[in-house]
């Protein structure tokens, strides 16, 4: 739904997921210069090691969701944030346990602009 000045409202059952990488699943919203993206990822999933012109900051908002970034592996749980600058290169995968996650995005990470 849209308003005046361009306001997106998206109520629940609007945000669909769709596949990622494998083993994940994701939506996002977007603005012209931000993102958010919520991810859901199964036990011992990936996402390999990249590098992006975006700043990302991410929060966990379930589970645990494990970074390497300057070679050393860092454990997000729940309410825990990491905040990467642009083109920092980083990897973040699961092991055990599932994560829940969103990621704020600037500018717009246009593989994941819906």
């Amino acid at each position: 739904m849209t308003f005046k000045g361009k306001v997106r409202f998206y109520p629940k059952g609007t945000l669909i997921l769709k596949p990622d990488v494998p083993g994940a699943q994701m939506w996002s919203v977007t603005l012209q210069k931000t993102m958010l993206t919520y991810f859901e990822i199964n036990p011992n999933s990936r996402f390999e090691a990249h590098s992006h012109a975006s700043e990302q900051i991410t929060m966990v908002l379930e589970g645990e969701l494990f970074f390497t970034v300057n070679e050393r592996i860092l454990c997000l749980q729940s309410g825990e944030v990491l905040a990467i600058p642009s083109r920092v290169p980083h990897a973040a995968f699961t092991k055990l346990r599932s994560a829940k996650a969103v990621d704020a995005w600037s500018p717009v990470m246009k593989k994941y602009k819906s």
